[in-house]
């Protein structure tokens, strides 16, 4: 499998809103104006919409399906956390909040099937859930599909043996480390502090503990990777919540929110230059109440 991503899925929130469950793991998320659900949820779907507009504007193809009303579901505009597509299997996964658990929908699965990608078998860890082991998707993994490794930080969200017992299935060597915010707490999601394109890695080094770091450069280097740093600030700002997708053309592409973006200085923008264009997007409401960046949004199936 090439590296980026060719096809993305994304799913267009009926009651996008914060979660205070999910905000229990996520650090990210600010409730400060959460009351305000209706005009959260009208701003949202214009970032939304407005994400879709700019990303088919560039060539890059993409599969937009609707929420449905009910249940109720804050999150669903996530979708990478619940489900991820290889060649000719899918694997569903166990998600720790209850809120987020109906976000899997057989309905997708069947949708995608049909339209985008057809595929054998299903590989089914939700039911993971009721023994307190969860792994969510590429959240809780960045995976190196080109040099088949799998990269992970440990948290409440991501079990380190069902993630080795993933990588086995899918004949993946590990790659686990423990990242920590700036308070000392353990990094809810990998796909926050680390972007694997490829030619590049954007990663917050600082965030690793030792002697962890150390492997984690090493693998980076040994596949050929050129390493592209980022602080702790910057990955408060979701500038790790990055996607390389491949427009019609063959060209790449780097997708991230216009927050990332900023916060970026012109040598990190020069670097990342050398290989894609950058596609910022602005959805600062989905950010802030979500906890989640573009990233987040883009689910790769092909």
């Amino acid at each position: 499998m090439k590296q980026g991503t060719q096809h993305i899925m994304m799913l267009r929130p009926k009651q996008f809103g914060y979660d205070p469950e999910t905000a229990e793991s996520n650090a990210f998320q600010d409730k400060e104006g959460a009351d305000a659900k209706a005009t959260i949820q009208e701003q949202a779907l214009f970032e939304f919409d407005h994400a879709v507009e700019q990303l088919r504007s560039f060539g890059i193809q993409l599969t937009v399906i609707e929420d449905t009303a009910h249940p109720i579901k804050p999150n669903a505009i996530f979708p990478n956390n619940w489900i991820s597509f290889h060649d000719n299997r899918i694997v569903l996964y166990p998600m720790l909040a209850e809120s987020r658990r109906a976000e899997r929908r057989t309905d997708i699965i069947d949708l995608i099937k049909d339209e985008v990608v057809s595929f054998d078998e299903v590989i089914d860890y939700s039911g993971q859930e009721l023994k307190g082991r969860f792994l969510e998707s590429t959240g809780s993994i960045v995976f190196d599909y080109e040099n088949e490794r799998a990269y992970a930080c440990l948290s409440p969200r991501t079990d380190e043996g069902l993630l080795r017992e993933l990588c086995s299935v899918l004949k993946y060597e590990p790659v686990i480390f423990n990242a920590r915010d700036a308070k000392g707490q353990l990094i809810y999601h990998t796909n926050v502090m680390m972007c694997l394109a490829s030619k590049y890695a954007i990663i917050c080094l600082d965030s690793i503990d030792f002697p962890e770091k150390e492997e984690v450069v090493d693998t980076l280097k040994s596949t050929g990777h050129h390493i592209i740093p980022i602080s702790m600030e910057q990955v408060y700002h979701f500038a790790g919540n990055m996607l390389e997708v491949i427009g019609e053309k063959g060209q790449s592409f780097l997708v991230m929110s216009k927050a990332a973006y900023n916060s970026l200085n012109q040598i990190q923008i020069d670097q990342i230059r050398q290989y894609s264009e950058i596609i910022p997007i602005p959805i600062g409401t989905i950010e802030k109440y979500g906890g989640g960046s573009v990233r987040c949004m883009m689910c790769r199936v092909t």
